[in-house]
């Protein structure tokens, strides 16, 4: 059996899963909670956004569980008892087998069977440059001048037939499993025609193409490196979805760490006034007037030195870079949370002097007591707007910190990481272009998922913007109708 490494980021992960799981389960028991989530999905780039980020949760989960596998014994020499590999895998890294083991020397374009770097070799008696075959890109192709173009292109078919059809079976299954009157055949005539009111033909193509392209990537890998190698020779594809994980880490749990800090104090600054009110107001703008690069900085230096002067700690490389993720995220908190203190305060200074809290003060009702059951349950909505907006903000802030070499460990894999080992090659001649736009185009992908998810987040949750939407609305009807 392996042995199982459970890392500081796999635990909170997890029991993130689990209050997640915890709070859907608590929402749909409450009437006012599951009416404004259906509002969330009945937007259509919405819905859509939560598909991508369910598919990139899934990696997320997948690569999550961390283990080192056991070695068989070798020959002619005792057991001692059970030996583990050094390497730490994960459940990702087994599910793309093909991608860890198919390491070649050096650059290779996407879906290249020959490298980018030209080498001296001997052809036909003269030494000329060329580009060698690789190792494992194209490695099953016999004359491959003739046979790629044709390979590639029946792979790429392939995969997407099997990704279509996979997301057909997925989207079956789930309109059987839809609540509603009529049989299969009914429900998924309404869907087809967009007759239902969550825009569930949107999350249907949403799903297909995930499923597409996911059918693709798995047709082409062990064949090919669909997004081409770094200068290691490791596969970009592989370095890119390990990203995923780290990028979703840095969004929820920095999130998650500026909650305690921004509700508690905020809610405090804005009921309690006088002396705790203004001893917070100087505590957040001293923090707001410092350069955040620089504080966090500050902050992770001494992350930094702390682990290098404690090695005795960790049993492996990987172990020592993910606490340093860790500690990163809760200093991302620790430093982030003046703004949304500031809105919190600003709230509840109105619904202090409404009717109801002043009641429950005249009736002797305990500060304390007044700030957890009637304060805090009013402004739950702008915390939940608020750390949806924020998780792609701080994917963004991740990628800027790397770039400056502050960020996650080199040995970890990150959008941000990426980036900053391009630096050097789109300075090439000819330019290494490849692990750079896969880095971008994911980052962006994942952010603007987010990003359209917290804008539906935002309006069901927020009264203020439902009301606003419409009468815009209702403003621009009537002035083209004045115009007509």
């Amino acid at each position: 059996m392996p042995k199982l490494v459970p890392l500081w980021t796999d635990i909170a992960i997890w029991l993130l899963v689990l209050a997640l799981i915890a709070y859907a389960l608590y929402a749909r028991r409450q009437a006012n909670l599951a009416s404004t989530w259906r509002k969330v999905f009945t937007d259509s780039a919405a819905l859509a956004s939560g598909v991508v980020l369910a598919a990139c949760l899934l990696v997320t989960l997948a690569d999550s569980v961390h283990f080192r596998s056991l070695l068989p014994p070798a020959k002619g020499v005792p057991a001692a008892g059970p030996a583990y590999d050094v390497r730490v895998q994960s459940l990702l890294d087994v599910v793309l087998r093909d991608l860890v083991d198919s390491r070649e020397s050096t650059y290779s374009r996407p879906l290249a069977y020959v490298g980018f770097t030209k080498e001296s070799q001997d052809v036909d008696g003269k030494v000329a440059r060329v580009a060698p075959r690789l190792a494992h890109g194209g490695a099953h192709l016999s004359d491959p001048a003739t046979q790629w173009a044709g390979d590639v292109a029946r792979r790429i078919v392939l995969g997407l037939v099997q990704g279509i059809v996979a997301a057909a079976a997925v989207c079956a299954l789930a309109i059987a499993l839809l609540p509603g009157a009529g049989g299969w055949r009914a429900k998924a005539g309404a869907i087809w025609r967009g007759e239902t009111a969550t825009p569930w033909r949107v999350a249907g193509f949403t799903l297909a193409v995930v499923f597409a392209l996911g059918g693709v990537i798995f047709s082409l890998m062990g064949y090919y490196h669909p997004f081409g190698t770094d200068v290691t020779g490791n596969d970009v594809l592989l370095q890119t979805l390990k990203s995923i994980r780290t990028a979703f880490v840095i969004g929820t749990l920095a999130t998650l760490a500026t909650l305690p800090f921004a509700v508690v104090l905020g809610i405090m600054a804005g009921y309690l006034k006088g002396w705790a009110d203004e001893a917070i107001q100087y505590v957040y703008t001293l923090l707001s007037s410092i350069p955040n690069i620089l504080l966090i900085a500050a902050c992770v230096l001494m992350v930094q030195v702390f682990i290098d002067t404690h090695p005795d700690m960790f049993e492996t490389g990987v172990e020592r870079a993910d606490l340093k993720l860790f500690l990163l995220c809760i200093v991302l908190g620790v430093t982030g949370w003046p703004g949304l203190c500031r809105l919190l305060r600003g709230e509840t200074l109105k619904l202090r002097e409404l009717e109801y809290v002043q009641a429950a003060n005249a009736f002797g009702v305990s500060s304390a007591r007044i700030m957890v059951r009637h304060i805090f349950p009013n402004v739950a909505h702008l915390m939940l707007i608020v750390t949806v907006l924020d998780f792609s903000a701080l994917i963004l802030y991740e990628a800027v910190l790397s770039y400056v070499g502050v960020g996650v460990d080199p040995s970890m894999n990150s959008f941000g990481g990426m980036i900053n080992f391009s630096r050097n090659e789109m300075s090439r001649d000819p330019v290494v272009w490849w692990p750079f736009a896969a880095a971008f185009a994911f980052m962006v992908a994942l952010v603007l998922a987010a990003n359209l998810f917290a804008d539906g987040v935002r309006d069901a949750f927020d009264p203020r913007s439902r009301a606003y939407r419409p009468r815009k609305l209702q403003e621009k009807l009537l002035s083209a109708a004045n115009h007509a």
